[in-house]
């Protein structure tokens, strides 16, 4: 499953992502939790306080969205038993959210994005986990992505954290360049270890 940022799927990097996956034999799913109200609202929020408390009154109904997807794609008969979720930057918060809890998430990446305020301390256990991280990422610093590492060791999953330099908070979804080239077939080599075994 794919969750886009706070821009919704309109970044040509989206198709690159799915092709990604889809060359290393994974079915790919771009999840719409975004809806135009949503990607309106955030366009026109007057800045990052109003988009933050925007994102904290829609967050439950985002991640019940997304626990509802994945128990749909569980009861699919083409469904071979694993769930893995993409979430970048908003989408990455939404992603963590989601998984809190809940054992039907075998695999996380979380790119420039992790848990919404308020959540880490609630994290008892996560599915192994990539976060991928721009070193230059002024939305999200590095110092969070280091800091979402170190939870995650402390809770003794498997954590990875991929950092681009120079790398700025959209540098992900940047069709055509070389680190997001590099960035999304790390995705796709680290989901397709956890899913299909």
């Amino acid at each position: 499953m794919i969750l886009s940022g706070s821009k919704g799927f309109a970044a040509p990097a989206y198709n690159e992502i799915g092709q990604a996956l889809r060359a290393a034999g994974l079915s790919s799913y771009l999840v719409h939790i975004l809806s135009e109200d949503d990607l309106d609202a955030i366009a026109r929020a007057p800045g990052p306080k109003a988009r933050i408390a925007y994102y904290a009154q829609r967050l439950p109904a985002w991640t019940s969205a997304v626990q509802g997807v994945v128990a749909w794609l569980e009861d699919q008969p083409h469904h071979k038993g694993r769930v893995g979720i993409l979430g970048i930057s908003l989408g990455a918060q939404i992603a963590s959210a989601a998984s809190v809890g809940h054992d039907d998430v075998d695999a996380l990446v979380l790119v420039d994005g992790g848990f919404p305020n308020g959540y880490s301390q609630a994290v008892r256990s996560l599915p192994p986990l990539l976060l991928i991280w721009g070193s230059a990422d002024r939305t999200f610093p590095l110092s969070i992505g280091r800091e979402l590492q170190r939870k995650a060791q402390q809770l003794g999953g498997p954590v990875t954290l991929a950092v681009y330099n120079g790398g700025a908070h959209d540098f992900f979804l940047r069709s055509r360049t070389r680190d997001a080239a590099a960035a999304h077939q790390s995705v796709a080599d680290f989901l397709m270890s956890f899913l299909s075994r």
